[in-house]
């Protein structure tokens, strides 16, 4: 029979102890709560359509094929004298316009066929910001064609999402963003200067690449 030396023991009994505290699972003290941080999606995304969300992730390349093919077509002079209204890089905080009228306009940019125009300028319309409970609304008030939605926050203080259908003819309003899908409009609303707003609407359904919708405040009417 072998002998053990008494430290020996003591050793090797402390060291099954360590050994056997490692394999056990540590438990929480009683009364602790253990908590995971789930990262929540914005509350647009789960509204807006993934045709919609997809559209919205590739607003940059809409900008650059866009710009691209009306420069190519002749139209930097244009751009140019556009200013920052037509910079992809231009928005600025605080991008929440006041509740009012304004004076709105929009510039197609961008070609969806070989014959089509990379620049179209359209003339000035009139549009309304409203606030409806906590959020703020825009609807175009003039025209055959008259978008309307409205708009949501985002972590960024330069941009709003805006969320919106179209009104047709002589219908009194547009449809509920998602009651017909052909309808939906998503884009990124921004200021871009003093009193300057604008409306970017990347990859739409006809006639441009990029739609840059213009919205500036219309003075208080007595």
């Amino acid at each position: 029979m072998r002998n053990i030396v008494p430290g020996a023991a003591s050793a090797a009994l402390a060291a099954a102890g360590l050994l056997l505290a490692a394999c056990q699972t540590p438990r929480a003290a009683p009364g602790a709560t253990v908590s995971l941080d789930i990262e929540q999606a914005p509350a647009w995304q789960k509204v807006a359509s993934p045709e919609d969300v997809a559209k919205l992730d590739a607003a940059a390349a809409a900008w650059s094929q866009a710009l691209d093919d009306a420069r190519r077509g002749g139209f930097s002079r244009q751009i140019r004298a556009e200013g920052d209204l037509l910079s992809p890089a231009a928005a600025l905080p605080r991008a929440a316009p006041p509740p009012g009228s304004y004076s709105c306009r929009v510039i197609r940019l961008g070609k969806t066929s070989p014959r089509g125009r990379a620049f179209v300028a359209h003339k000035p319309f009139f549009c309304h910001v409203g606030v409806n409970g906590e959020q703020l609304s825009i609807t175009k008030q003039t025209g055959s064609q008259r978008p309307g939605g409205y708009l949501w926050d985002t972590e960024d203080t330069r941009r709003l999402i805006f969320l919106g259908t179209l009104a047709l003819g002589t219908e009194d309003a547009p449809l509920a963003y998602g009651e017909d899908p052909a309808r939906n409009m998503a884009g990124i609303f921004e200021r871009y200067g003093d009193f300057r707003y604008r409306l970017v609407v990347p990859w739409p359904r006809q006639d441009s690449k990029l739609d840059v919708f213009e919205l500036i405040p219309l003075p208080p009417q007595p």
